[in-house]
Parts: structure tokens; sequence; C-alpha cells
């Protein structure tokens, strides 16, 4: 993967093309590419590892360098960028900046997603209760219900989004049960896959097993309670079980951005 800027936005696209194959894969990122001499050696690098090279590139000297040094050695080369940018150019009429490095430019909004971070790391786990009211999302539930992924990853996407656990013999810290009920959303899993995680977690940690932690019983009864405790408090849920990180996100951001939308 070869951009201009930091490459992230290009290989995410592409790792969900990945996801789509059963074999085993590598992605390597090549960020900040802009000169020519630099294309040229990523392509060598690529020849060397007989890998496919995927390219946003926007400058357009360095793209045609790119191409041409795959073309000479004989490496698949995919530009996501050049294609799309001449079909706006053409409906639009007007010339593209060719510009490198635009989405990720200082702006406000790179700004506020550095904030949003910060802020996830600070109230990350039920850390800093007195500032949790700052926040535009927080996720509770059980251990081991993607808390913290979910919340990084909303933070990236320019939310500043805390995550508190539920903790079993233990009252909810009275910082979320005072919230506005439509920043909460309750995190919740099937017990099966709950309870394969722990075991999972468990084993990772090379520790013995927690009886209650990876309990089967246990589990469906710490579920029980956080499906009680939601519906009391009038936070929506969703069910993580099964589904990638960004789909969870997905329908919290579906969930909340109606509910302010409906005022």
């Amino acid at each position: 993967m070869v951009s201009d800027g930091t490459g992230e936005t290009a290989a995410a696209v592409v790792r969900a093309a990945l996801l789509q194959f059963g074999s085993p894969w590598r992605l390597r990122t090549f960020g900040e590419v802009r000169q020519e001499s630099q294309a040229r050696r990523v392509v060598d690098l690529a020849a060397g590892a007989r890998s496919l090279v995927v390219f946003t590139l926007v400058n357009q000297g360095v793209a045609r360098a790119l191409r041409d040094r795959a073309v000479e050695l004989g490496v698949e080369a995919v530009d996501l960028l050049g294609p799309l940018l001449a079909r706006i150019a053409e409906r639009l009429r007007v010339e593209p900046r060719h510009e490198p490095g635009l989405l990720h430019g200082l702006s406000d909004e790179h700004y506020q997603r550095v904030e949003a971070v910060e802020f996830a790391v600070r109230h990350d786990d039920g850390t800093n209760p007195h500032t949790l009211f700052q926040a535009d999302l927080v996720l509770t539930g059980v251990s081991r219900t993607s808390k913290t992924p979910l919340s990084m990853y909303l933070a990236q996407r320019g939310y500043k989004t805390g995550n508190v656990p539920l903790v079993p013999g233990l009252d909810p810290p009275r910082a979320l049960l005072e919230l506005d009920p439509r920043k909460v959303f309750g995190l919740l899993a099937d017990p099966e896959a709950l309870l394969e995680v722990r075991r999972a977690r468990v084993r990772g940690l090379g520790a013995a097993p927690h009886r209650a932690y990876a309990d089967p019983e246990a589990v469906v009864q710490e579920l029980d309670r956080a499906r009680r405790l939601f519906r009391e408090r009038g936070w929506r849920t969703v069910n993580v079980s099964g589904k990638a990180v960004e789909e969870n996100a997905a329908r919290i951001l579906e969930l909340h951005e109606g509910t302010w939308a409906r005022g």
C-alpha cells in the first residue's frame, strides 16, 4: 500500500477487500511517498516480495514513476485514486489540486479527532468518572464486550467516547447513572460467544481460570443483570457478537445521530 499521506484510509479499503479471501496475507503500508525515487524503491521491494502494489498518489509525476517501474519489473499495480479523480474532474469540470496529504491535514477535524482520542484514553475502563459528562458517547457492559476497541474506534471518528465496566457485586458508578441516557449505550453479547472470549483471555494470560469469570452460569447471570440495568435506565443496546468493530460502531452512530437529529 503506497500513499502520499498516512495511508490509513486506503489501507482500510484494502483490508476490507482482503477479508473476502481465506488465504493468508500481509499488508505493508508506505506513507508520505512524495518523490519519484521513493515510489520506484517501493516497487523494487514489491518485486522482491512478489507483492501486489496498491497506491493512492495524487501527484501525477510520482504516480507515473510508480506505474512505469511496475511495468518494467512486471509488478501488478492498482491505482485506487486516479480513476476516481478523473471521473470527479469530468463531472465537475474542474481540475483537482493534486496536493498530497489533504485528508489528514491540520484541519479543525484533525484536531477534533486528536482531542477525542485523548479523551478516550483518559476515560478508558471507568477512569476519571468526574469528567465523564463531557463525553459524546459512553459505552458500558460486562467484561470483554469490546468496550475499549469500540471507544478507540469511535474516537478516531471524532467522538469523545468513554467506557465504564459493569463489575459483578458492585453498583454502577454514580457518574454513569447521572448521564443523559441518550449518550449511553449498553453492550451485550451472546453468552456462548462471551464465554469463549473470556476463556481465550484466560488462556492468553496463562492464568488459572477464574471460576465466575469463565463459568457459563455466571456469565448468563452477568448478562441478565446488565440487560435489566439497560432497560431500567433507558439505554439503547448493541449486541457485539459476531460483528466487526466497524459494524458495531456504525450501529451505535446510527442510533446516536438519529436520536439527536430528532431532538
